[in-house]
């Protein structure tokens, strides 16, 4: 990169280096017994938990969490770098180094010549150049969907890939009778007292929901962590007015409780 392109990366990266350091320290040979009894594989289930956090942080809006937890991402992946190249595998210095010549492939119209006209277009461009990438044969439209993503986001995605192939509704119309359809279908299931297929419609309606977001713009991944974060705040009210004693209370009583905390927070 050039001097123009460099100028916003900090001079010595101290941060960065404290931090690599502190990684290969733990994982010395006098270091941290814990540290050094991972692998590679082990780090995995960590790495997944931190960027959860780091993301409920982000969808938050809360800085100061973020910061720790965005920390604790980058220290298990460091950590597996640094475990991955004591076996002679690819380490961390190699691993940011081929992300960084993958951004620069795959961005042609930043750091070539090429132009687009807008986010869709370098979009596209992004998914072809990823697929010449994997030798340029046949690579099915939801290939790159992980399967490892919490089922909603994975629809959420399925969905987006989907529709940059054509295949979609022409307006929010389409997903919100097939909303009605699905649960229509689960009503007729329930009636039918059939586990599976109780399972299997509600697995649509959930399906049909993610698409209904999509054309209405909205992640149903934080809109529902939204919702649940809300509920808990009341539930919290709930079991605060009750001393924490909830067993034996009436329903009507409980709900009543509901409604008070929801008003408390809508006059806030």
């Amino acid at each position: 990169m050039s001097t123009a392109e460099t100028a916003g990366i900090p001079g010595d990266l101290a941060g960065f280096r404290a931090l690599l350091a502190t990684v290969a320290r733990l994982r010395a040979p006098d270091g941290c017994p814990w540290d050094r009894q991972q692998t590679t594989a082990s780090m995995a289930p960590h790495l997944v938990e931190e960027a959860f956090e780091a993301a409920d942080a982000l969808r938050r809006g809360d800085d100061d969490g973020a910061r720790e937890e965005l920390g604790d991402v980058l220290v298990n992946v460091l950590m597996i770098g640094q475990i991955a190249g004591e076996r002679g595998a690819t380490g961390a210095d190699a691993i940011a180094a081929a992300a960084a010549a993958k951004l620069v492939r795959r961005h042609p119209h930043v750091f070539g010549e090429q132009k687009v006209d807008g986010a869709e277009q370098a979009y596209r461009n992004w998914e072809r150049t990823k697929r010449e990438e994997h030798g340029g044969g046949p690579r099915g439209v939801l290939a790159g969907v992980p399967v490892a993503l919490p089922a909603l986001l994975r629809s959420f995605r399925i969905g987006e890939k989907a529709a940059r192939a054509g295949f979609d509704w022409p307006d929010r119309s389409g997903p919100r009778a097939k909303v009605d359809e699905e649960l229509a279908e689960l009503d007729a299931a329930v009636a039918a007292g059939q586990p599976a297929a109780i399972a299997a419609e509600l697995g649509d309606v959930l399906f049909s929901l993610c698409n209904l977001a999509r054309h209405l713009g909205v992640n149903p991944e934080v809109a529902l962590a939204g919702t649940a974060d809300k509920f808990q705040r009341r539930f919290a009210a709930v079991e605060a007015e009750f001393g924490h004693e909830l067993a034996g209370r009436s329903l009507a009583e409980l709900d009543a409780a509901w409604n008070r905390a929801k008003a408390a927070e809508a006059g806030r």
